[in-house]
């Protein structure tokens, strides 16, 4: 099963895939959980310490393994470079559960990044299109590391959002940039949701078939998105909701 997660900055969408990646690792799944983010806070959340992530260079800035693959520095390169080993060399490994920081496609600028960017791509392809093993994409507000083609390779695209019109609009963007892609299936997750009138709010914006699940503001989630390296989910009748969750989204990608 292959799950891209994505949303507008600061609505807990990394803490979501941090915790559904647990939540199936303990499940006895073997889980690779890719962060995707420009931002690369996954690893963090995941419990992984400051020491070995500060070792663990993103892929994109790896300049040496970026020639050697695409076979050298100059104006030439290969459009489809062998990228099939670099997930056993640059994994780290939690039990059930890998983390693997690929890094952001560079976006415009002085500099060229169609190489860094060609072989981001490739990653990609390999992760989606090639990985036997459950695959969690922590991805940005957008999904441009996605082409036609490695977009079919997504079982399921989860969208978090918070009850607000900022939010929403992200997500809409999102499904739309999903539709283009022919992305299977583009759920909603409501996060941080307070009270009955903001409930309401997510029910008026999206259909039952989009909105698969609500998590309620909890000072649990935050605390765990601040104070990490627990392998404890989330108990209780949040616990449970979360599980509902996460379950919903397994049943979807099948």
């Amino acid at each position: 099963m292959k799950v891209a997660i994505s949303g507008k900055g600061g609505v807990g969408k990394t803490t979501f895939a941090a915790n559904f990646a647990r939540w199936l690792s303990q499940k006895g799944i073997t889980v690779l959980a890719v962060d995707a983010d420009p931002d690369a806070s996954l690893g963090t959340i995941l419990g992984i310490s400051e020491d070995v992530l500060a070792d663990l260079k993103p892929i994109v800035d790896m300049k040496e393994l970026i020639e050697e693959r695409m076979g050298g520095s100059g104006a030439y390169y290969s459009l489809n470079p062998m990228v099939d080993d670099i997930l056993d060399d640059y994994c780290v490994t939690l039990g059930q559960l890998q983390f693997f920081r690929m890094g952001n496609i560079k976006g415009g600028g002085t500099s060229c990044y169609c190489k860094e960017n060609s072989f981001l791509q490739a990653l990609v392809n390999s992760l989606i299109l090639g990985e036997q093993d459950t695959v969690i994409l922590d991805m940005g507000a957008g999904i441009e590391q996605l082409t036609r083609g490695t977009a079919l390779g997504v079982d399921v695209l989860v969208i978090v959002t918070e009850p607000s019109k900022v939010s929403i609009q992200t997500v809409k963007v999102i499904q739309k940039l999903a539709l283009e892609l022919g992305i299977p299936r583009a759920v909603v997750i409501g996060n941080k949701v307070r009270n009955l009138k903001e409930e309401s709010f997510l029910r008026d914006h999206f259909s039952a078939e989009e909105l698969i699940g609500m998590i309620p503001y909890s000072d649990e989630l935050l605390e765990m998105s601040i104070n990490t390296g627990s392998d404890e989910l989330p108990g209780g009748s949040l616990g449970v909701q979360l599980n509902t969750i996460y379950q919903r989204i397994v049943d979807e990608g099948r």
